[in-house]
């Protein structure tokens, strides 16, 4: 079991570091959508961390950017609390949604005064 939850810990650090290692493990099988015990899935950990390179590949690769973690949260509105311009445009770019989750990234936006994604959000 303890093999298993290393695995898994290897996996979610790759997604919080930007390391496209995580991609060879996919291509092999491991579900892109996978999350962890916090709800939080290798998309989510990618774009709170600013890593819009590995956000744009994941989703090419199937990770649902649209995929709330167990607040309720989505990927989107976490890149817009953490302010990475770079991961909010590959989110759009691979079709989040900006009503999803709660807050959702609109009221995020809002919340965080990003009057330059407000309107663009609407």
């Amino acid at each position: 079991m303890e093999d298993i939850q290393e695995f898994a810990t290897k996996l979610f650090d790759f997604a919080r570091n930007g390391d496209v290692t995580l991609l060879e493990y996919i291509a092999q099988g491991v579900n892109p959508n996978m999350v962890n015990q916090d709800g939080h899935s290798f998309v989510m950990l990618a774009a709170y961390n600013g890593h819009a390179e590995l956000v744009t590949k994941l989703a090419a690769a199937g990770g649902d950017v649209n995929l709330l973690n167990d607040r309720n949260q989505s990927p989107l509105a976490g890149a817009i609390f953490k302010k990475e311009d770079a991961v909010i445009e590959a989110l759009l770019a691979a079709g989040a949604d900006p009503q999803a989750g709660q807050p959702n990234a609109l009221d995020s936006a809002r919340m965080f005064g990003r009057e330059d994604l407000i309107e663009r959000l609407s």
